[in-house]
């Protein structure tokens, strides 16, 4: 009887460990996915965070342009101006941002510093 019981205790030891496996494997490929799809939602926050700095420098070089133009009254030049800076503005931060260029030291914005 004891070798029956302890026949039937090792049987149902061997499912559940084929079982476990099972699911240890199936947990591995959620998290795999998952893994692939945290990435994913990085790039595209990342293109979100670009795009809006790039668009962002436009405008407002755009409307200060505007304004100068408004109150100095130099049509068209003032904006056509600030927009260019604007949009230079906008093509470094993004270059910055995605680290092709480097941020300036705060050692080199110290006055009298050669």
């Amino acid at each position: 009887m004891t070798d029956n019981r302890d026949q039937g205790l090792e049987t149902r030891r061997k499912q559940l460990e084929a079982e476990l496996a099972g699911v240890r494997k199936q947990a591995a490929d959620e998290q795999g996915s998952e893994r692939r799809a945290e990435e994913s939602r990085k790039g595209y926050a990342m293109a979100m965070k670009l795009s809006s700095e790039f668009i962002a420098a436009i405008v407002v070089g755009a409307i200060l342009g505007y304004l100068f133009d408004h109150f100095v009254g130099t049509a068209p030049w003032g904006m056509i101006i600030l927009l260019l800076l604007g949009f230079c503005a906008g093509v470094l931060n993004v270059l910055r941002s995605a680290g092709l260029v480097a941020k300036p030291h705060p050692s080199d914005r110290q006055p009298g510093h050669k």
